[in-house]
């Protein structure tokens, strides 16, 4: 007769064991979300740091009203796709906390509360929002689609977060803090939009080499990682 009492029943998946020797039930089936840990933390900071380097690069000048090119678009767009939203809001609020207490970390080494008067005020603050938004268009790509998809959708979602974040947020900018009519500030906006959209494909061919070597990063829905047994 086969003994079908509960303390005989171990079974791995539904049980692990602490240290102190006691079962403590697993959640089987619940899909691994990334939080707040221990790698999430590492991750943020090598990512705030890309940010700043980014920004450390010396811009090119375009048109007379002081926004330069910069690589700052790319490494906010990588953030994104690398790490989905809630990762990447964070290092990207890291990022602007750093500039905005004074660490010379914004373009042309500018920092503290007054660059939201100047003319780069809407692109600054679009950087939090496209991360977020591009994030969450990784995660919903990587997770619910075919990686021969991968770069086509994702290019797709930068090229939209770019041109409804990234430059609608920077043209706002410059039409409150310069007071330019919205054609002028459109005008001064245009010669970074063939940049932006260049440096979104290249975002989007980095994060996915990143992803397919490192699965992990972004785990797939429905997918845990193995554990220790």
């Amino acid at each position: 007769m086969t003994d079908n009492t509960p303390a005989r029943r171990a079974d791995p998946q539904l049980a692990t064991l602490t240290r102190s020797g006691e079962a403590e039930p697993a959640h089987a089936g619940t899909p691994d979300r990334p939080g707040v840990d221990a790698q999430a933390v590492a991750l943020v900071a090598v990512f705030t740091a890309l940010l700043v380097a980014a920004a450390v690069v010396p811009g090119i000048p375009v048109g007379g009203f002081g926004v330069p090119i910069t690589l700052q678009t790319l490494a906010v767009m990588l953030t994104g796709l690398v790490l989905g939203p809630l990762r990447a809001g964070l290092a990207v609020l890291l990022y602007l906390l750093l500039g905005f207490v004074g660490l010379p970390v914004f373009s042309r080494g500018q920092s503290g509360l007054q660059v939201l008067s100047g003319p780069t005020a809407g692109y600054l603050l679009s950087f939090l929002l496209a991360a977020v938004v591009v994030g969450l268009a990784a995660r919903a790509v990587l997770r619910h689609t075919r990686r021969s998809l991968w770069v086509p959708l994702l290019v797709t979602a930068s090229f939209v977060t770019t041109l409804a974040v990234v430059h609608v947020l920077g043209i706002a900018g410059m039409m409150v803090n310069l007071h330019l009519p919205l054609s002028a500030a459109v005008s001064a906006d245009l010669p970074f939009l063939p940049g932006d959209l260049l440096k979104d494909v290249v975002a989007v061919v980095a994060a996915v080499a990143v992803h397919r070597a490192f699965p992990d990063v972004l785990a797939r829905a429905g997918k845990r990682r193995p554990t220790a047994s």
